[in-house]
C-alpha cells in the first residue's frame, strides 16, 4: 500500500536543489536495517534523490523494531531514514524486477546488502547492471565481504565485533569482553561505503565509468581498529583490556569524585604538569616515575591509586572548574539526554525538528558535517512505508492504470 505525502510536510524541503551537494546524483537503496540505511542516509544529507525500496506490506524489519515508537514508526527505523522516498516493490515477482531494471537505468548509485549472490539470483548481479548502465556504482555491503572462506556466512554487528577483535579490547581488565553500546561495525561500515561511494563518484567524472564496490563488516571492523591494530602488528602482543584507561597514555581514563565520576585526557608531558599543579600535588610532576608519558605507562599501577585518592577529595563539579581553568583536557560523563542538550550540541543543531504525517513533529539527530557553501540538511522526512510509489513510477512513465494493474498483482 501507497501513502501520498500530504501537504504539511512538504515544508521538508527546505534546501534548494542549487544548493545540495549531490543534486544530480540517484542513489537505488536495496539495503535494509543499519549499515546500508546509514550509507544512504548520508548520501540523502548531502542532496542525493534516495530510493528506498522495501518489501510490500512488511518493509524494513528495522520498521517492527520497537518500542519505542512515533506515531508507529520505530525509533530504530527512524535513525537511519531520513532524506528518502520509499518505494515498495517486490523482488520475488517478475514484473517487480523490471521495475527494477528500470530504476537501475536511471541511477547513479545502488546499494544492496543481500546475501552474498542473491544479486545474481535476481539477475541483478553487476555484470548485467554493469551492461544496463554502464555508469552505475554499485556498492555491496555483507558481513565478510563477496570473496574469501566465509562469505556466504550471514553479517551481525555484535558477531563482527566479536570476531573482528574489538570486543577482546574493550571491557574491564578483570571482567567479560564487552560490546561497544551501539552497532558500531555496522555503522563504520556504512560509513566506509559512503566514502567508497563518493571516491567512485570522482573517478567516474574522469572515465564515464562505474564500478562495484564491496565492503563488509569484518574488513570494516579491522580497518577501525587503527592504533591498537596496529600496536599489535609492531609488537606481536595480543592488546588487553584497560577499561576506560588508554594503551599508550597515562593518566587517560575516568575517576571517581565524591559525588561522580569524570574523564582526564593528559595527553602530553605539559598538561601533566598544569594538572599536578592546579590538583595539589605538584610532587607527582616531579617524581622520575611520572615525568614522562613512557614512564607513567611503565608505572601505571602506582600512579593510578595515587590520582585516585586525589579525585575523591573534591565534587565532580569542582574538578570540572579546576581542570578548566588550568587548561587540562577532561569531560563530564554525561548521559544521552545531557549530551543531546549539551549547549554546543544546541549551538551546532545536532538535535532538528521535523514535520512528520503521522508522528507530527519529530526530533533526530541532525548531520555532523557542516559545509559552507551546500550545507547537508533534513529535506525529508523517513519515509512511510511505499509513500512514494506512485510518485517514483510516475517519474518512470507509468500511467494511473498500470500501476494499479500492478498493485492488484502483487508487484508493488
Amino acid at each position: 500500500m501507497s501513502f501520498h505525502k500530504p501537504s504539511a510536510a512538504r515544508k521538508e524541503e527546505s534546501v534548494s536543489s542549487t544548493t545540495a551537494l549531490l543534486q544530480n546524483i540517484r542513489v537505488l537503496d536495496l539495503s535494509r536495517v543499519l549499515a546500508g540505511p546509514y550509507c544512504t542516509m548520508l548520501l540523502g544529507d548531502y542532496g542525493a534523490d534516495v530510493i528506498k525500496v522495501e518489501v510490500p506490506g512488511r518493509g524494513d524489519d528495522t520498521r517492527q523494531w520497537g518500542p519505542p515508537w512515533a506515531g508507529g514508526e520505530s525509533a530504530y527505523y527512524l535513525s537511519v531514514n531520513r532524506n528518502k522516498r520509499s518505494i515498495t516493490v517486490n523482488l520475488k515477482h517478475a514484473d517487480g524486477l523490471d521495475l527494477i531494471r528500470r530504476l537501475v537505468s536511471t541511477a547513479d548509485v545502488l546499494v544492496e546488502n543481500f546475501e552474498v549472490g542473491a544479486l545474481a539470483r535476481f539477475g541483478l548481479d553487476f555484470e548485467r547492471l554493469h551492461a544496463l548502465n554502464r555508469r552505475l556504482i554499485l556498492c555491496s555491503i555483507s558481513g565478510y565481504g563477496q570473496t574469501g572462506p566465509w562469505s556466504d556466512r550471514p553479517g551481525y554487528d555484535f558477531i563482527v565485533q566479536s570476531e573482528g577483535g574489538l570486543m577482546s579490547i574493550t571491557g574491564e581488565p578483570d571482567g567479560q569482553p564487552m560490546k561497544v553500546g551501539v552497532a558500531i561495525a555496522d555503522i563504520m561500515a556504512g560509513m566506509f561505503a559512503c566514502n567508497a561511494i563518493l571516491a567512485a563518484l570522482h573517478h567516474r567524472e574522469q572515465t564515464d565509468e562505474g564500478q562495484h564496490i564491496d565492503v563488509s563488516l569484518f574488513d570494516s571492523q579491522l580497518a577501525w581498529l587503527a592504533n591498537v591494530g596496529q600496536n599489535y602488528l609492531v609488537s606481536e602482543k595480543e592488546p588487553n583490556r584497560y577499561g576506560n584507561a588508554h594503551a599508550n597514555i597515562v593518566p587517560y581514563q575516568t575517576f571517581q569524585t565524591s559525588d561522580g565520576w569524570i574523564a582526564l585526557a593528559i595527553g602530553n608531558d605539559a598538561q601533566f604538569v598544569r594538572f599536578c599543579e592546579a590538583a595539589g600535588c605538584a610532587e607527582l610532576a616531579n617524581d622520575p616515575r611520572f615525568t614522562t608519558n613512557p614512564a607513567r605507562v611503565e608505572h601505571r599501577n602506582e600512579l593510578i591509586p595515587l590520582l585516585n585518592n586525589v579525585f575523591i577529595k573534591r565534587s565532580r563539579s569542582e574538578w570540572l572548574e579546576i581542570l578548566e581553568r588550568a587548561k587540562v583536557p577532561h569531560g563530564a560523563i554525561n548521559t544521552v539526554s545531557q549530551a543531546l542538550s549539551h549547549p554546543q550540541a544546541v549551538a551546532r543543531n545536532m538535535v532538528q525538528a521535523i514535520p512528520h504525517p503521522v508522528a507530527g513533529e519529530i526530533k533526530l539527530v541532525g548531520p555532523a558535517a557542516k559545509f559552507s557553501s551546500t550545507p547537508a540538511q533534513i529535506r525529508r522526512h523517513p519515509p512511510l512505508l511505499g509513500e512514494h510509489t506512485d510518485e517514483i513510477l510516475s517519474e518512470l512513465g507509468l500511467g494511473k492504470s498500470e500501476v494499479r494493474q500492478l498493485r492488484e498483482a502483487g508487484v508493488i
